[in-house]
Formats: C-alpha cells, sequence, structure tokens
C-alpha cells in the first residue's frame, strides 16, 4: 500500500522550522518535540518493528595463518625499499 504524499507537508515542515528552530531564537525542547512529532507523522508504520539487539552480537576474529605471513612479508618489503638509497 502505498500513501500518497501531502502536498503541503514540505511547506508546513519548512515553516515549522523557520519558526521555531534554536539558532533562530526557538524553545530547543519544543523544536526537538515538535520535528519528532512532523517525523513521526511522515514515517510509514511497519507492520513489524525490528528488535534493537539486532547487531549486538559479539565480533568474533578467527586468525588466519597466511593473511599474518603476507603481512609480515609485506612489512619486510617495505623496510627493505626504506633501506634503499632514492639516488642511484
Amino acid at each position: 500500500m502505498v500513501r500518497e504524499p501531502d502536498p503541503d507537508a514540505r511547506r508546513r515542515y519548512r515553516a515549522f522550522i523557520r519558526a521555531n528552530h534554536p539558532d533562530a531564537g526557538g524553545d530547543p525542547e519544543v523544536f526537538a518535540a515538535g520535528l519528532e512529532r512532523l517525523r513521526a507523522r511522515s514515517r510509514p508504520q511497519r507492520g513489524r518493528q525490528r528488535r534493537p539487539d539486532r547487531y549486538d552480537a559479539p565480533v568474533e576474529v578467527i586468525p588466519d595463518a597466511r593473511m599474518v605471513t603476507r603481512l609480515a612479508g609485506r612489512v619486510r618489503a617495505w623496510r627493505r625499499r626504506r633501506k634503499r638509497s632514492r639516488v642511484r
């Protein structure tokens, strides 16, 4: 189901920001509450809410011996290049 956008929504949103933005002398709490209200109205409602802990699984690093060997080889090559004289 696609919701039709309200043609005056952008105008109302911008007018609210112009009138209540803290940089223009508005109250920060009123601005934050009104902005959240406007954004909640424009956000489509989802049937199922996402779990907040979905991506909070612990990260495990699996050591790869080949990776360590390759990295050590690249460091050795870099050191050799640094020791060589640039002028020949």
